[in-house]
């Protein structure tokens, strides 16, 4: 009997078990790599907001480097993408554009000079530990003289200032790379869907109004000689209808963007595979979701199981948490909204403790690089639900496989409150397995 390892996702107390292969066990539920594969993944990452730059800040050098190189290097988590916002964003310490200065047409008062104090030192910092970090970069609001109503909190993008704009976000790819910060990505606007009742840094975009924006960022970017990607639409699955009526309607929109980036608030993943049947060129990224700080914190590993399975599944070609670190609180927050950081720093204590997304990653970002062939699992049609069960709902395990040089990865989701049985048919084998109840399982 041969034996693979599993590693579970007790992340305090991590223990190895050994698995055997079995030729015919009934009971369990056959799950199957699937026939698509997904290549090219970029990575797993989380947004380096500037309310995590100040968490970070408050940390004891070693130990903040310790934690780095948990986080960012393939003996941690790995995670190998980030986002960061260009201004201010609902988790910054402070409320500021790079120009405030009202009409300021020819930027000259534009500056990144709020940024040196805390956030462009501790990104640094980052890529010291993991110089190949592919940074995406999101404004959440236009400076408000450029919005109707004059404020960074609300408002509409104005037709007007769309080339100023553009200028302005050469001018902040140009100043953090003055500082060795390799701006890789660009989306045009977080969210531009909504204004979020003025709480917060935020701007609406007519959809041709973007589209014409991004025509125009992408002609400057190739002008300077600027490699960097543009993401369109960075907000929710369901939206999908708008993105898809974008790029059918303007011309020249679709050759002037690299990919397209979603939330997943509202909607469901599934939803985007309209626009790939439409437009299979546009790579797809996910680009923000994150533990919520009252709601199972650090138990729900399944549900970023889950998403990031359905993520790979549908041919995603990056995943992206939101907030590296907050409060016991979740502040810093401009909203206030009830998000939590992938790490909670303790403000009286300093004491760290870890979201159920934290251990998702690690169960799954380290193993997978670019070169990886992913494939989903698919479930054996001849087991159906348990009617004995009824009505409890019960889902079937889901999970995918990587596909490396040396190595095979499974990853499968348990994400019942009872203990399941599988095999893992792969290369002609039958590998059993016992789930537990509510798990990740990683077999290597």
């Amino acid at each position: 009997m041969k034996g693979i390892q599993i590693v579970t996702n007790d992340i305090q107390n991590p223990k190895l078990q050994r698995i055997y292969i079995s030729e015919n066990i009934p009971a369990a539920e056959k799950l199957y790599p699937s026939n698509s594969v997904t290549t090219g993944f970029r990575g797993f990452g989380v947004a380096i907001t500037g309310s995590s730059c100040y968490e970070l800040s408050l940390m004891d050098k070693n130990d903040r480097t310790e934690l780095l190189n948990n986080v960012y290097t393939k003996d941690g988590l790995g995670l190998s993408v980030a986002r960061i916002s260009i201004g201010a964003s609902d988790y910054s310490a402070e409320l500021y554009s790079y120009d405030d200065v009202p009409f300021d047409t020819e930027l000259k008062y534009f500056s990144v000079e709020r940024d040196e104090k805390y956030i462009i030192p501790m990104i640094k910092e980052i890529l010291e530990i993991n110089p190949h970090l592919y940074i995406l970069a999101s404004p959440w609001s236009p400076p408000g003289w450029m919005k109707t109503g004059g404020l960074l909190c609300g408002g509409y993008m104005r037709m007007k200032y769309v080339e100023c704009y553009a200028e302005y976000i050469i001018k902040f790819i140009k100043a953090y790379a003055a500082h060795g910060i390799k701006i890789s990505a660009i989306t045009p606007q977080n969210e531009p869907n909504t204004q979020q009742g003025g709480r917060m840094p935020a701007c609406i975009w007519h959809p041709e109004i973007e589209a014409q924006f991004i025509k125009i960022l992408k002609k400057k970017l190739t002008e300077n000689g600027l490699d960097v990607e543009i993401w369109m639409f960075d907000h929710n699955f369901n939206d999908t209808d708008r993105v898809i009526w974008q790029l059918s309607n303007v011309e020249g929109l679709a050759e002037s963007c690299d990919g397209v980036a979603y939330h997943y608030y509202t909607g469901r993943i599934e939803d985007t595979r309209a626009l790939n049947k439409k437009f299979p060129k546009l790579a797809r990224h996910f680009t923000e979701g994150g533990p919520r700080l009252y709601d199972n914190y650090a138990t729900d590993w399944c549900k970023w199981g889950i998403m990031a399975t359905k993520a790979l599944a549908n041919g995603f070609s990056s995943f992206i948490g939101w907030n590296l670190m907050l409060n016991e609180v979740g502040a810093p927050n401009i909203g206030p909204f009830g998000c939590g950081g992938l790490i909670t720093r303790d403000s009286q204590s300093g004491e760290l403790s870890f979201s159920g997304q934290y251990k998702a990653f690690s169960q799954i970002s380290p193993y997978i690089t670019p070169k990886s062939k992913i494939r989903a699992l698919s479930v054996g049609e001849e087991f159906g639900d348990v009617i004995a069960d009824y009505p409890k709902s019960d889902r079937a395990p889901c999970g995918f496989l990587i596909e490396n040089d040396d190595d095979q990865i499974c990853v499968v989701i348990n994400s019942n409150d009872t203990k399941k049985q599988v095999q893992l048919k792969i290369d002609g084998k039958l590998w059993y397995a016992e789930l537990d109840p509510n798990s990740i399982s990683t077999f290597i």
